[in-house]
């Protein structure tokens, strides 16, 4: 088992330098610079229009109200959905990691990679909903596959390139559901609650040992495992339906509760706020002589783990979130990409940059050296949070991460089960019912997987899975620009500037086209 898992590594590890460190980042920072350009830096210059139109309208019974439509979602849920994938482990434990590995330098590059991933996701978004469709079921598919498929290969003589371009990212999706989605969440799960929430009789039954001896696997992990997998099992199974409730209803609670712990934490070291953003802004564009026992880290390496922790995070880039937005019940499609900039803000603007003060005002970290009071980046968290919810041996900070880590990951894989659905189903064509199902039935047993391999390397399998789907779905964004730019021009007079003679750009399907007009028409919808 263990010379198997050191070869996984080893081949691993070649390709993600190669998707990451030779294209990957300097590609998703592209992108984002060029859609912010061509739609007029909109993330800036209509903050006011997107922060109304989505945390603004949160009462809104439009937004917020379920839909009986068996095809879709309300733009809440789907928010709530996407946020539970993106919202998860990358938030804690890949914050932590960014910092330990990176130095505090490479937050910064977290939120650049954001500011440019909030007109990234918007751009996908708009896209997804364009070019929709409805499968068998009466639900809507959407995502990078399709408008790879009938976007890029619309263009004259592009047609085999779009189709070849659209299975590539659906097969990379489908893997990236078990990586990102799946076994990087469901170890770091494992790994902080079976340390939090330890059961000496099952912890000591050492199932087996790194090469490095650097982890073992416990009989106490794979329960917990088994116990997650038919969790997820139960929940999977009802659908998209079943998985927006829970995430409606679970993601805004734990969003809510980590950040208000941050905001005691960091106000309780206030003083200290001035020296971490004076760490993260000075690291950010100079390499440390050691920096957490890394000798001469270079600004490369500081930019790329900053937005290869910042992409983990929100996703920006990969065409994942994408596929549960356009289940949303909305018909303007540039109305569900001002939820993909919120998206990207609240992720990582808001919750990554919690838990980055948290831990640099904290102490738990030397911002001289890097030196930290633990190895594990997750645990690190922890520590940050005992240092005020501790009272006498009662580590309530720890209990706390490790339940957070619990929810923000067990949401993550549920919003994940849907994305790799809906690449299966495009791989499968006439045959995505059945198929499906078996992919489901293959989802969670992978659960059990992620309990028991390292911490590492299910993190480094996620890194890799992330990439593959990134670089299609980039290329089929900028290839469709000048639509996203059309689309958000229309918007723009129609909505914002309020002129009446503007004919509406609503789908890509003349049908649909004419359906939504009617929609709008008889709801009124603004």
């Amino acid at each position: 088992m263990n010379g198997f898992l050191d070869r996984l590594a080893e081949f691993n590890d070649i390709i993600n330098s190669f998707v990451w460190t030779k294209v990957g980042v300097w590609l998703l920072i592209a992108v984002g610079i060029i859609m912010t350009i061509l739609t007029g830096f909109f993330q800036v210059t209509h903050i006011g229009h997107w922060f109304k139109k989505t945390i603004g309208s949160m009462f809104d019974s439009k937004v917020k109200g379920h839909t009986n439509e068996k095809a879709s979602i309300s733009q809440f849920q789907a928010l709530c959905t996407a946020l539970a994938a993106t919202v998860g482990v990358g938030n804690i434990a890949g914050v932590a990691a960014a910092i330990m590995s990176g130095g505090p330098g490479a937050v910064f590059w977290m939120w650049v990679a954001a500011f440019f991933g909030m007109m990234t996701n918007y751009s996908e978004n708009i896209l997804g909903i364009y070019y929709r469709r409805k499968n068998k079921s009466g639900e809507w598919s959407g995502g990078a596959m399709y408008y790879l498929q009938d976007g890029l290969g619309g263009y004259k003589g592009m047609k085999t390139v779009g189709k070849v371009l659209a299975v590539i990212f659906a097969i990379c999706a489908v893997l990236a559901s078990f990586g990102i989605g799946n076994m990087g969440q469901v170890n770091k799960i494992v790994v902080n609650f079976t340390s939090a929430f330890d059961i000496k009789a099952l912890s000591n039954i050492v199932l087996y040992t790194s090469a490095d001896g650097s982890a073992s696997v416990t009989l106490y992990m794979l329960i917990v495992g088994i116990i997650l997998m038919i969790l997820v099992g139960t929940i999977v199974i009802g659908g998209l339906q079943r998985i927006a409730n829970v995430a409606e209803r679970i993601v805004p609670i734990m969003v809510v509760a980590f950040v208000i712990g941050s905001l005691v934490i960091i106000f309780k070291n206030v003083t200290h706020i001035g020296s971490a953003f004076g760490a993260i802004f000075s690291g950010a564009f100079s390499g440390k002589a050691v920096w957490g026992g890394v000798t001469g880290l270079t600004l490369k390496q500081v930019i790329t783990m900053g937005c290869k922790r910042g992409v983990f995070s929100n996703e920006a880039g990969l065409g994942s979130s994408v596929m549960v937005h356009s289940n949303s019940n909305v018909v303007e499609p540039v109305k569900q990409g001002l939820w993909g900039i919120f998206e990207v803000f609240a992720d990582t603007m808001v919750v990554c940059t919690m838990t980055a003060l948290t831990v640099l005002t904290s102490g738990v970290i030397n911002l001289a050296d890097g030196t930290a009071v633990t190895d594990s980046d997750s645990t690190l968290v922890a520590e940050a949070f005992n240092t005020v919810f501790k009272f006498g041996n009662f580590e309530l900070g720890r209990y706390f991460i490790a339940l957070a880590i619990l929810l923000f990951a067990f949401t993550t894989v549920l919003g994940w089960s849907h994305y790799g659905t809906k690449a299966v189903e495009y791989l499968a064509g006439e045959a995505a019912p059945v198929v499906t199902k078996v992919y489901k039935v293959i989802f969670v047993l992978m659960i059990v997987s992620g309990a028991v391999l390292t911490s590492s390397l299910a993190w480094d399998i996620s890194d890799t899975f992330n990439g593959m789907m990134m670089i299609p779905n980039l290329i089929g964004v900028v290839a469709l620009a000048p639509t996203v730019r059309k689309l958000t021009k229309n918007y723009v007079a129609r909505r914002i500037k309020g002129e009446k003679n503007v004919k509406p750009m609503l789908s890509y399907f003349p049908e649909i086209e004419e359906e939504n007009e009617k929609k709008i028409l008889e709801t009124g919808e603004d």
